[in-house]
């Protein structure tokens, strides 16, 4: 195994630093089938890549090191502090990424947060995708688009839609990606109600109640169409109604003050408000950029959630920045 040093020229700034950046994720419809043999349940999902990104800079070092800063820093212990170690989706990228192209895994990593972590909004997806992407150019190794996207599947379901970024239709678990185009720009306010949420706690309580015959069974799942054609011409009411999330019953029923979140969202002005994947983040659907802005500021003072963010979509996915 070569080292990595001598994988290429990359695209490398003044001071020996790759830098790429990724977006946030709102699941705009998220239908959940039943749990299959390999654990994991089918999915049909819509995805909208807003304005909300991590930057992860990596530069040459002998082995690997992870640090963070802004959301999520700390010891890494928690449901809202990002690991330090390989149980961190950005070293594990490093990982793959280094074994695809037969050279050592030397980088040191760091992640610049704005994602709040387990909050719903595929913040380690994020991270890992721009990890791919800035490590991909720092150690030259001419991986093609269709590369990292292979090895982004390999690493959660909700990193390869990072990598794309935009708006598309997930099924499989997710990783499987049709584009969709849509023709205009969806303005949102982001609200993170409290700490964050195990996505397999969420899972596992979706389970449970569908067992209890508390929730439809998942074996049919509600179609796309309505949410995939407001995206693509609707106006913003079309959109309002055509939300859906499956995992937002049992994010509230763990987290009950959702509820008054939601609410919160709803009676404040936005046209709709849902749970944004497995939660905690309430995603509220506004009319314009102003709206969403007056949204925010309301919501920030309401007493409601710890971190309110107005943001927009689609955007770009995974790219280099700098």
């Amino acid at each position: 195994m070569r080292n990595a040093t001598s994988g290429g020229p990359g695209r490398l700034a003044g001071n020996g630093a790759v830098a790429a950046r990724a977006p946030a994720k709102v699941n705009v419809h998220l239908g959940v089938g039943k749990l299959r043999p390999d654990g994991y349940h089918e999915l049909q999902t819509v995805y909208l890549a807003v304005s909300l990104f991590d930057t992860v800079t990596v530069r040459r070092a002998e082995g690997l090191s992870l640090t963070v800063r802004g959301e999520g820093a700390g010891d890494g212990r928690g449901p809202s502090s990002v690991p330090l170690d390989r149980r961190n989706l950005v070293w594990q990228a490093a990982e793959l990424l280094a074994r695809h192209a037969g050279i050592s895994a030397d980088a040191d990593l760091e992640i610049d947060k704005t994602i709040p972590a387990a909050a719903g909004l595929a913040g380690g997806s994020a991270d890992a995708a721009a990890a791919l992407v800035a490590l991909d150019a720092l150690w030259g190794t001419r991986a093609t688009r269709g590369d990292l996207a292979t090895l982004a599947a390999q690493l959660g379901s909700d990193v390869p839609f990072s990598l794309l970024g935009g708006v598309a239709l997930g099924t499989h678990r997710g990783e499987r990606l049709s584009p969709v185009l849509a023709r205009r720009r969806w303005d949102w306010v982001l609200g993170i109600a409290g700490d964050g949420l195990s996505t397999p706690a969420v899972y596992a309580e979706l389970d449970e109640m569908r067992a209890a015959g508390t929730l439809p069974d998942g074996a049919e799942l509600a179609s796309t169409e309505p949410v995939i054609a407001a995206l693509r011409s609707g106006p913003t009411q079309a959109l309002a109604a055509a939300l859906s999330n499956d995992l937002q019953p049992p994010a509230i029923r763990l987290r009950p003050e959702l509820r008054r979140a939601l609410r919160a969202t709803s009676d404040a002005g936005a046209r709709a408000a849902l749970v944004s994947g497995s939660g905690p983040t309430v995603a509220g659907l506004a009319d314009d950029e102003d709206t969403a802005v007056r949204l925010a500021a309301e919501l920030a003072g309401a007493g409601v959630f710890r971190t309110v963010r107005a943001v927009h979509g689609p955007v770009h996915g995974a790219r280099l920045v700098g």
